[in-house]
């Protein structure tokens, strides 16, 4: 299989999926208490049982590229999920985030920080989803392709 051939299959139908799928992980997620948000509570939730978490989406928006601290929490807690085989993502739009969970990053009049998402797994749970099984494929096979951290741009609706 050709680099061209490979390349092709990022197609807009394809990555359409899978911002539909991460869209259903997360709100399925939320409704069974199985999100965690904020860099500072995810690197908590990692030191305490990385064994559970089974995504970890990063998400910056234009201003967050010049934010050297974040941009080394990020560096981080990339290097923890990868050495624990913790999939992750990196997605452009935390407005969009919030309006997936619901408003979740707005806590009363406080935003909160939608920078660092995990989803976790409980251990008594055998949470079956097949949107996060398409997921954590085109982790996979973005890996294969030497994209260790896949780039989803989440669009306005």
């Amino acid at each position: 299989m050709t680099f061209e051939e490979l390349n092709g299959d990022c197609s807009i139908e394809r990555m359409d999926s899978v911002i539909k799928a991460l869209e259903e992980v997360l709100r399925s997620a939320l409704r069974q208490g199985c999100v965690t948000v904020g860099v500072y509570e995810a690197a908590k939730s990692l030191n305490v049982d990385p064994d559970n978490v089974v995504l970890c989406i990063l998400a910056t928006d234009d201003d967050d590229v010049k934010d050297v601290a974040l941009q080394i929490h990020f560096t981080l807690i990339q290097a923890f999920c990868c050495e624990n085989d913790i999939n992750i993502l990196r997605v452009n739009n935390t407005h969009r985030l919030s309006h997936i969970l619901g408003g979740a990053g707005v806590h009363g009049s406080e935003q909160m920080d939608l920078h660092c998402i995990l989803v976790t797994v409980p251990h008594a749970s055998n949470w079956k989803n097949p949107a996060l099984g398409k997921v954590n494929r085109f982790c996979r096979e973005s890996r294969c392709m030497d994209q260790w951290v896949p780039i989803i741009n989440l669009p306005e609706r």
